[in-house]
């Protein structure tokens, strides 16, 4: 029957500690940067939310004067002129505002992308020989 020294037995167990400790740090490292994808994402969509409303505003407000601008087209000289180049304002404000919104729903990172990365580097070194 073989004996164990003390040495060797708590040399295990510190080895499961230090490999328990370090698949915590690796889980807590992992859901950090899950938070912070979340979080990001979140900003991202607000940002979205919040042009496209604008853009939507604008357009509105462009139509409206578009429409008054017909009714005034009846009336005396400078008038017209006045609600056109509004019209042609809020238009352009409107029209720019959803294509930033449009360009940044399509420049838009993957979703997890830092994440799937970082798991894939770890999945590379836990199958290192």
């Amino acid at each position: 029957m073989p004996e164990t020294t003390p040495g060797e037995s708590r040399g295990v167990l510190d080895s499961l500690k230090t490999l328990a400790a370090t698949l915590v740090a690796i889980a807590h490292t992992r859901l950090d940067l899950l938070a912070t994808d979340l979080e990001e994402e979140r900003a991202h969509l607000l940002s979205l939310l919040v042009l496209a409303l604008v853009g939507l505003f604008f357009l509105g407000i462009g139509v409206m004067l578009a429409v008054m601008l017909l009714v005034a087209a009846f009336w005396e000289t400078h008038r017209l002129l006045l609600l056109g180049l509004l019209a042609g304002a809020f238009v352009a404000a409107g029209i720019a505002a959803w294509a930033i919104a449009m360009r940044k729903a399509r420049s838009k990172p993957k979703f997890f992308a830092a994440s799937m990365s970082e798991l894939l580097k770890d999945r590379q070194q836990l199958t290192r020989p």
